[in-house]
């Protein structure tokens, strides 16, 4: 009987060199005339580790990482197959049971339940780890009740704004008209972020069963997944998995033999950042230029094409699935306050162990940053962290023990966002990450509103003769930091939409948390 052995296809994975190590694996399999079946995977998220490699075994399957194609001849060596007999002179490169990895077995993962452990293309794979369950589940209650068992799980948008997801769909349910829409951002912009990237390309068919649920609900009988332009990889995956959906009647007309009818496509982003936004997105999406309406109304009365239109993010909609088959009550056990269930953090920047860690709220930063960050990669000690992506605030070391709580971090004038972590040690200098700031926003603004338009270009020039006099501050330094304050009102309150209205996080807490770094002595 083939050995199993688990090779992942996760893009982060072959950037590492996956599809090398699993050519170099079948070839010295062949070889040898070993018999193996190689499976392509997801990421199990511990990133530090890829290429990891897993083998079957009656105990479980066993882990080998950070595997190269150089190392492949001495993993044969070791009778890595025979993995559990491997035990007794382990490989240097053997993690043990994947499962008791330290890192993994302290998760909850409820949302990247099957990442990891999956065929992302296998439909059958799918249906035997629980698929499909919520929404056979689904096609037995009506649009109230599935809304209802939302809205009691506590579910709230995981792209940023944490607007309860039930209240938007109830919204959408309540409306006449002969075409509503469900629209998924798929626009992953942030920096440090990554986790709608693995949904994607490591269990797509949650992401299509949870945009089917919601169209079951509301009475929207066509989907369209909103992509970001940089994962081809996505693009593949996504559409190979609805292809196999649609020929398995989960999509298209009378989905599972029920009278529903729910179609699905995928649509190519237009690489603006902008149109993370939802009404940019949705006007994109018509065709358009990526800019932002101004609301009322709102999406969820005139939407797509001026119809009803759910629009949420990735996570929130792969979410759906294990809210329909284990109950609300389930989902909402998990978490703090009005943060209920988990979320799919991400670890990045100045970190030993960068990768996913899925954990109910209530968790530290401290806790993310070192329990499962194993703290700065360079040793040194980490200075500052930015939550939320480029919108996001820095936060000192002070407030390191603020637990992952969309209420928490609002008390400390933070944001969660997409629950990308980036971390800094102490040689950034905030100056010019506030400078940053600014010159994003100028970028990427839509330029319809003139907050953004100009006041991300003046707040950048304004930074920048803040950081020429940071050594010899002058007169005029104090003046430069109260227009900057003064701009940062102006945007905060002025601006059309996030982009403008968030970039003052990043650009005030950078000032107000170290103020040596912009020549203001305390």
């Amino acid at each position: 009987m083939a050995v199993k052995v688990y090779i992942p296809r996760d893009s982060s994975a072959l950037s590492m060199g996956a599809e090398k190590v699993a050519d170099a694996i079948a070839l010295e399999a062949k070889k040898r005339g070993l018999e193996i079946s190689i499976i392509r995977n997801g990421s199990r998220g511990l990133y530090w580790l890829e290429t990891m490699v897993e083998v079957a075994t009656d105990q479980g399957r066993v882990a080998y990482g950070p595997v190269k194609a150089k190392d492949v001849p001495s993993l044969f060596d070791a009778d890595f197959l025979n993995a559990l007999s491997s035990f007794t002179s382990p490989h240097p490169l053997s993690l043990g049971l994947t499962e008791e990895i330290d890192w993994l077995k302290k998760q909850q993962r409820l949302t990247f339940a099957r990442v990891g452990i999956t065929d992302p293309v296998s439909l059958d794979d799918y249906i035997a780890h629980d698929g499909y369950k919520g929404l056979k589940k689904a096609l037995t209650l009506s649009g109230a009740e599935i809304v209802k068992a939302i809205t009691d799980s506590g579910l709230r948008g995981r792209g940023g704004a944490a607007f309860p997801t039930g209240i938007k769909w109830n919204t959408v349910l309540g409306c006449q008209a002969d075409q509503k829409y469900i629209v998924c951002n798929a626009d992953e912009g942030d920096s440090g972020t990554f986790s709608d990237r693995m949904i994607m390309e490591d269990d797509p068919f949650v992401l299509i069963e949870g945009m089917t649920i919601a169209g079951v609900a509301v009475g929207a009988t066509q989907g369209y997944i909103y992509l970001r332009s940089e994962y081809p990889h996505a693009l593949k995956v996504l559409n190979e998995a609805i292809t196999k959906a649609e020929s398995a009647g989960y999509l298209g007309k009378n989905i599972c033999g029920s009278t529903h009818t729910f179609n699905l496509e995928v649509r190519r982003a237009a690489g603006a950042y902008v149109c993370g936004e939802e009404t940019s997105l949705l006007e994109s999406l018509e065709g358009k230029r990526g800019l932002v309406r101004f609301k009322p109304p709102l999406p969820a009365i005139e939407g797509l094409f001026g119809k009803p239109t759910v629009v949420n993010n990735v996570i929130s909609l792969a979410t759906v699935p294990i809210i329909l088959d284990k109950g609300a009550q389930y989902y909402a056990d998990y978490g703090m306050g009005r943060s209920r269930g988990t979320l799919p953090i991400q670890l990045a920047g100045n970190l030993k162990h960068g990768g996913l860690v899925e954990l109910a709220f209530g968790i530290t930063l401290r806790e993310l940053l070192y329990d499962y960050g194993g703290g700065s990669a360079s040793g040194k000690p980490i200075r500052a962290v930015q939550v939320g992506g480029p919108l996001g605030a820095f936060l000192p070391e002070s407030q390191f023990d603020t637990p992952i709580d969309y209420e928490a971090f609002s008390n400390i004038w933070a944001v969660l966002g997409h629950g990308g972590i980036v971390a800094f040690d102490d040689t950034v200098d905030m100056a010019k990450m506030a400078r940053y700031a600014f010159e994003f926003c100028a970028i990427e603004s839509c330029g319809k509103c003139t907050p953004c338009r100009i006041g991300s270009i003046r707040g950048a020039e304004v930074v920048d003769k803040i950081i020429a006099a940071k050594n010899k501050p002058t007169p005029d330094t104090l003046k430069n930091i109260k227009l900057v304050r003064d701009l940062s009102d102006t945007m905060l309150n002025g601006s059309l939409c996030a982009l403008g209205g968030m970039t003052p996080y990043p650009v005030l807490s950078a000032m107000n948390h170290f103020p040596e770094d912009f020549g203001i002595v305390k």
